[in-house]
């Protein structure tokens, strides 16, 4: 591994990995994004709450604590509940006595919407990430990629 620099201006190496990767991420996430309008289903955003709150003790998580485990910023999020609530896909529930605190809970139909987005994002995922890398190559690159997390 070379030598790391905490100060300084990055190297034209690194310069370089930064624009491909903003690039491919941009690529990729539009190509998902096409794929789900495609099926006719909602965006990623939407997934990406639906498959928090699956996977959450109770199917159930706190706004704030949904905020922490998706890329969502907490003014699109707010949004972003309100509109799953009215479609039914989660519910939300207080759990205090003066009803300030609340869960946001999946529903049975958001469940169902997941499975079927995941269909869909999962192919995706294949098709435009896995198609082009060997298995070696994508460990190689989940490898590099957790160094920056």
């Amino acid at each position: 591994m070379s030598e790391k620099s905490p100060v300084g201006p990055p190297s034209p190496e690194v310069t370089q990995a930064w624009i491909n990767l903003m690039r491919a991420q941009q690529r990729v996430l539009g190509a998902i994004e096409r794929d789900f309008k495609a099926a006719g289903l909602p965006g990623l955003g939407w997934y990406d709450v639906l498959w928090e709150l699956s996977r959450a003790d109770g199917g159930r998580l706190r706004p704030f604590e949904i905020e922490e485990r998706t890329l969502l910023a907490q003014y699109n999020l707010s949004r972003l509940i309100d509109r799953l609530e009215r479609e039914a896909l989660v519910e939300r529930q207080t759990f205090d006595e003066d009803a300030r605190g609340r869960w946001v809970v999946i529903t049975e139909k958001g469940r169902a919407l997941r499975i079927a987005m995941w269909d869909v994002y999962g192919r995706a995922i294949a098709r435009h990430v896995g198609s082009k890398l060997t298995e070696t190559d994508a460990v190689q690159l989940a490898k590099l990629l957790s160094q920056l997390t």
